[in-house]
């Protein structure tokens, strides 16, 4: 528990006040008397052992003073009370007392309320509800005396205690590195880029998917820079109270303005910077007011401002125009997911501190992660490590980092989940078709894992990976995702003739592959090379939601019989190699049944004797003549030296043809239109 923040807050003021009112009442209001009974009361009163009462009418109260001696020790003064109704009894007792003995006195008053008692009584509500108010004031604002500060910057200023990330902790990432680079050295160096002309970037827009380490670059150049550094979230602008955003966005450059030159870095702009007219406020909703108070800091009036504003987004198609042009961010480096030198650069430098067994190689694990960014493959040695030292083994070996890197596609092996025989057996199969056909087609991937041990929410998988990095896909590669991802439930039919719901996930992947080959990459000779659809992104309020279908249904109808074409073109080659190589499939499935999970050394001698699947007729033309009728494409030799006397794209000026050259075809003109 921490008793300091406890002691901090408001709450142990309230108990210290309560107590001491409490305290003073009770000194102020307390008569000192011993209760006794009445009985006991009357009697002393009946014996003449009493040498002074009060009667205490508002509280029904008699105190009684005896005499020295009596009712205690030591020959002190006793006093004693006992609560009684007012009666005949009392007050006779009373005056009896007082004809007997002399010097009896006798009190009988109604007391006054004490002044300070009741002062007390006013003034302790005020406070509690005072405490109560500056509590609440102080919270909204993280404590302390930040209650007038509400409209004043909350970005972090990096001191030089903070531990420092340099460009060598970074990996995978040459060209940000680069531009970023020269970026330090502007600010280190100034005057070698002043005498050229050159004049200093204004902003800095980092953009890609998300973990490929566009902070970890932010903190890097915080780092490297030796500049005042500060740093803020895009959510920190926005407020529910109207200006305070832009309130908070002059007070930050403000700061920035007075320790230049500076840096400021902005992590998740596009809280801030969307698209103005994309809200229900209009010109008066606090976002857009906040964004355009940060154009004008960027690019305003003061020409002189060396402030450097770096901002991270993972959505830079949302973000407004204006702020996107040269003049604000003049440059938007992209930081994509890492190649395979990147990959296994990335490893090295996560591997660092972990104690990696003898036989471990980064560049096969590199092969192993395509499509991992730096996140994931930071997740992948943690992983290892805690199996590492779940297992209490002292080096990462293998056997963990592939467990890892399962772990990280796949989720965790649930070894809680029992399959009865007959959903193993309908797993094996299922599984056993995707990857006999993708080993039976011509432009897929390598098979390197198939598995029936389930994880996460799957009963099994098949790993195809690449050899290396792709950037582009080919439509034979796009027809033979389709036909692998088919595979299971061709698989299913033809054994047990009755399909189960384990393809579902595969029919919406060939689904959506399908149908982007027909609208979006123009790969249907019956659509032509057209874009159709909406952009691709997410929805946000104002822009896309309301944007409408930009083709008519008949060629809606045409797209979905294409991508329906597209699919059972698929499912019949899947069909037709599932059937060629009935033996291979039986002899895979028994394997994955007795050993539950195949590496690619084991699967190549059960694919040894495999048929493929033959070459595809290529349709290129709207009316499907194949390849074959075509003429042939001729490979381009290198042009010759041009004569000074060629013009005209290779023909002499006397009409004659360059040596070497052939003559460019001519464009017949078009026909004129009225």
């Amino acid at each position: 528990m921490d008793f300091k923040r406890i002691f901090r807050g408001p709450l142990v003021y309230i108990v210290i006040a309560i107590v001491v009112v409490w305290i003073g009442s009770t000194l102020l209001t307390g008569t000192g008397f011993r209760t006794i009974s009445t009985d006991k009361g009357l009697q002393y009163l009946a014996n003449g052992d009493v040498q002074s009462a009060k009667i205490v009418d508002t509280e029904n109260r008699v105190d009684l003073v005896l005499k020295d001696g009596k009712g205690g020790a030591d020959g002190q003064n006793v006093q004693f009370s006992f609560v009684t109704p007012r009666g005949p009894d009392i007050v006779q007792a009373v005056d009896q007392a007082a004809a007997a003995n002399s010097d009896f006195t006798y009190n009988d008053e109604v007391p006054q309320p004490n002044w300070l008692l009741s002062l007390g009584g006013i003034l302790l509500p005020i406070l509690i509800f005072g405490v109560i108010i500056w509590f609440l004031m102080s919270s909204m604002q993280g404590g302390g005396n930040r209650v007038m500060q509400f409209g004043k910057s909350r970005a972090k200023l990096v001191s030089k205690e903070t531990p420092k990330v340099t460009f060598k902790d970074v990996a995978g990432s040459d060209e940000a590195i680069e531009e970023l680079g020269e970026i330090k050295d502007f600010l280190k160096e100034p005057a070698k880029f002043q005498a050229v002309g050159a004049r200093i970037p204004k902003g800095v827009l980092l953009y890609g998917p998300p973990g490929t380490g566009k902070t970890l670059l932010a903190r890097a150049v915080a780092g490297e820079a030796g500049v005042p550094f500060y740093s803020i979230s895009g959510s920190d602008f926005v407020e529910m109270f109207v200006g305070v955003g832009a309130s908070r966005v002059r007070d930050l450059f403000d700061q920035a303005k007075q320790n230049a030159p500076a840096i400021i870095f902005v992590d998740e702009i596009d809280a801030v910077g969307r698209h103005r007219g994309a809200g229900m406020g209009g010109g008066h909703d606090e976002r857009e007011q906040t964004l355009n108070q940060l154009l004008v800091e960027m690019d305003g009036f003061d020409v002189k401002t060396n402030v450097i504003l770096i901002a991270a987004t993972n959505r830079p198609d949302i973000l407004d125009p204006a702020l996107l042009r040269p003049g604000r961010f003049d440059r938007q480096i992209g930081v994509d997911a890492p190649d395979l030198k990147g990959r296994q650069r990335i490893l090295e430098v996560h591997s660092k501190g972990k104690p990696l067994a003898a036989g471990v190689d980064l560049e096969i694990l590199a092969r192993k992660t395509p499509g991992f960014t730096g996140a994931d493959l930071a997740n992948v040695l943690n992983e290892a490590a805690l199996l590492t030292a779940r297992s209490n083994a002292q080096l990462i070996d293998n056997r963990a980092l592939d467990e890892a890197v399962d772990r990280v596609i796949a989720g965790p092996q649930r070894r809680t989940r029992v399959m009865k025989d007959q959903e193993k057996l309908i797993t094996a199969y299922h599984e056993g078709g995707h990857a006999l056909v993708a080993a039976s087609l011509n432009h897929t991937d390598p098979v390197t894992k198939i598995t029936i041990l389930p994880r996460g929410r799957a009963l099994g998988y098949t790993m195809v990976l690449p050899l290396e990095d792709k950037y582009s896909v080919t439509r034979n590669e796009l027809l033979d995702q389709l036909a692998y991802a088919m595979g299971g439930r061709v698989a299913e039919e033809i054994v047990f003739h009755d399909p189960t719901s384990g393809a579902s996930n595969d029919i919406e992947k060939a689904t959506g592959t399908a149908r982007r080959m027909v609208t979006e990459f123009g790969m249907s000779a019956l659509i032509g090379s057209v874009k159709l659809g909406a952009s691709s992104g997410e929805m946000f309020l104002g822009r896309d939601m309301g944007q409408q279908r930009d083709y008519s249904d008949e060629l809606a109808q045409q797209v979905d019989k294409e991508v329906r074409t597209l699919i059972e073109s698929a499912h019949d080659e899947a069909y037709q190699l599932l059937i060629e190589n009935r033996a291979v499939l039986d002899r895979l499935a028994t394997a994955l049944l007795e050993k539950e999970t195949l590496d690619q050394n084991e699967l190549v001698d059960i694919f040894a004797d495999v048929k493929k699947l033959p070459p595809r007729p290529q349709w290129l033309s709207s009316d499907r003549r194949p390849v074959s009728d075509l003429p042939a494409v001729q490979v381009p030799r290198p042009k010759a030296p041009i004569d000074s006397g060629a013009v005209d794209g290779g023909v002499d000026s006397d009409g004659g043809t360059a040596p070497g050259r052939k003559r460019a075809p001519r464009i017949k003109p078009r026909p004129a239109t009225a």
